[in-house]
């Protein structure tokens, strides 16, 4: 249900319309620091072979967004367009609603805990222009050759950081396979395969 809502309505919405997108226009993904949680599994996007998890299903979704924008600027570059993805931060939305507020005091609080040992202040929500901030950056300011392809979070194009980074919604970085071109293209033949269309 993640991946398809967040992934795969988005591949074949924008497919459908991309030849409308004229030369320096962006397609901007919303993606997450959570793409921190999971690779994408090609090999069981539905978690038909292994248990389900909700943070992993998530990570998986939001690595998608990033693997789609690469993939989509890989291929209509030339054309003019480009594509990136977006880490908007945390912000207060709905979007935690069927999560126990237990398990999120405890991640808030494993943050703030991370963040008091490196002598940063506790982290705060973000308003919503703050979380709209990235975005409108990446679609109108940034100069295309800074973003085309890339993750974007607090106004810059993230930088690659290692798989055993600590997660967290104020560290900053992107892991390697959210931007790995074979791993964008895997994905996008499977989306392909999935929605029964090809682009």
């Amino acid at each position: 249900m993640q991946f398809g809502t967040n992934h795969l309505g988005h591949f074949v919405f924008v497919n459908r319309i991309a030849s409308l997108i004229r030369a320096g226009g962006r397609l901007i993904n919303l993606s997450s620091a959570g793409h921190r949680y999971s690779n994408v599994d090609l090999q069981d996007p539905n978690f038909e072979r292994t248990e389900y998890e909700p943070f992993v299903a998530y990570g998986r979704s939001k690595t998608a967004n990033i693997l789609f924008a690469v993939a989509f600027d890989n291929r209509h570059r030339e054309r003019g367009v480009r594509a990136a993805a977006v880490h908007p931060g945390g912000i207060r939305t709905e979007l935690t609603r069927h999560t126990d507020p237990g398990r999120l005091e405890t991640m808030v609080a494993q943050i703030n805990k991370q963040l008091a040992a490196e002598g940063k202040a506790p982290f705060q929500l973000k308003t919503v222009p703050q979380g709209a901030a990235t975005s409108v950056w990446a679609a109108v300011v940034a100069p295309a050759d800074e973003i085309g392809g890339r993750y974007c979070e607090n106004c810059h194009a993230g930088n690659v950081v290692p798989d055993d980074a600590t997660i967290t919604v104020a560290s900053e970085g992107v892991r390697a396979y959210a931007l790995d071109p074979t791993n964008a293209e895997a994905l996008w033949k499977k989306s392909e395969e999935m929605v029964g269309e090809s682009f």
